[in-house]
């Protein structure tokens, strides 16, 4: 099997002991884009706007192909906090929008929490993602 894990880059310090579990049970794992230097797209913000974009467009696409040779993706939807906020079973825009991919290319979806409640919950819930509740062995 090979799994693309996917997450807001919060959760990066997260992975390691996923994908070395995942890797243990012969599941090939594909990282998130930025995982080896998380500070690349911050680094694109100082060059501005346009080159911005270039770099979301350059990862979005990235992603696409990563996601159109696996068959799963595991979005790893832990509770995020920001300014205070505690935002529950975390899926921020890039995620969301890979899962999409995954959703539309017919590739299972795995969630290791919940859905989040928000917005989007609806349309998370139409991806029809296998919610495992932290148990990786739910993972086939």
């Amino acid at each position: 099997m090979k799994l693309f894990i996917m997450c807001s880059k919060q959760f990066y310090p997260r992975i390691e002991k996923i994908k070395n579990e995942l890797e243990k049970r012969n599941i090939e794992i594909f990282l998130p884009n930025c995982y080896n230097d998380p500070t690349t797209e911050a680094r694109t913000w100082g060059l501005g706007n346009e080159e911005h974009q270039k770099f979301k467009a350059k990862m979005f696409k990235l992603s696409e192909e990563k996601i159109k040779n696996i068959d799963a993706v595991l979005v790893l939807n832990y509770d995020k906090e920001k300014d205070g906020i505690t935002y529950k079973n975390y899926i921020g825009g890039a995620t969301f929008l890979e899962m999409y991919d995954a959703f539309r290319l017919g590739k299972k979806i795995y969630l290791i929490n919940d859905i989040p409640d928000g917005m989007l919950y609806d349309e998370i819930q139409g991806f029809g993602p296998i919610v495992i509740n932290g148990n990786l062995k739910q993972i086939t």
